[in-house]
């Protein structure tokens, strides 16, 4: 759980380099319980070491509670900033898909130039102009000006059985190359989805959309997320539950 800072820092009063490992922690908690020194580090593609003094001036900054050894974990404080960020960079990354013509696999980069660097009253511009969204071109969720971040679905498609139909609501994949592939064989956000077989041993799974076969890593998907058609369920399996 979030601790309360003693002051109040805002955004602007620390460097894109901190606020990159606040949004980096953010992103960690949303996955683990325990934020290890090592697995930031190979969030961020540095060595444990080299990021010792970050967490410690973070935590006299009373935005992280830093313990050596064990982790660290965001303050209310860094929390808020680390939200702050996250709002930019996927109004930037929708901004840049819904007015100039991006695709989803291009956003990400750019994004992460520019999300330092807005101002407020630019951010609320695209906000407006945007129709106030929840939800960026992967489909994560925009936290609001008040720092609510919109629920989205827990379920995984490794998660899905044979026979379960389900609607593409994330991915949390960043990678272009992926984002192509996905793109090209029809798994974006929206599109519906069948699994038709599921090999053991954690091997692949293989899916069926626009009325063609896929199979897919497993560890690509575990990157998406899906809502489970449930009424595709019952009109397959009418007498099901």
């Amino acid at each position: 759980m979030s601790q309360p800072a003693k002051h109040n820092i805002t955004r602007q009063q620390i460097s894109a380099a901190l606020q990159d490992y606040l949004k980096a922690i953010y992103t960690l908690q949303q996955e683990q319980q325990q934020v290890s020194t090592s697995l930031l580090a190979d969030h961020m593609g540095f060595k444990p070491a080299s990021i010792t003094g970050m967490l410690k001036t973070l935590a006299d900054l009373e935005l992280v509670a830093y313990t050596p050894y064990r982790g660290v974990e965001l303050t209310q404080s860094g929390e808020r900033i680390a939200l702050e960020i996250v709002r930019h960079h996927r109004l930037i990354e929708l901004y840049l898909v819904e007015a100039l013509g991006y695709s989803w696999d291009e956003v990400h980069d750019e994004a992460e130039l520019l999300e330092h660097h807005i101002s407020e009253k630019f951010e609320e511009r695209i906000a407006a102009y945007l129709g106030h969204p929840e939800f960026d071109p992967h489909g994560d969720p925009i936290p609001t000006l008040e720092g609510i971040v919109p629920a989205r679905s827990n379920w995984q498609l490794a998660d899905l059985d044979v026979g379960d139909h389900g609607i593409i609501e994330r991915v949390i994949d960043q990678n272009p190359e992926r984002l192509r592939y996905l793109a090209d064989l029809g798994l974006v956000l929206g599109a519906t989805i069948e699994v038709m077989a599921s090999a053991p041993f954690d091997g692949p799974i293989s899916v069926c959309v626009n009325e063609e076969t896929h199979p897919i890593d497993r560890r690509l998907a575990r990157m998406i997320f899906v809502v489970v058609d449930h009424k595709a369920e019952k009109e397959l399996h009418p007498d099901a539950g």
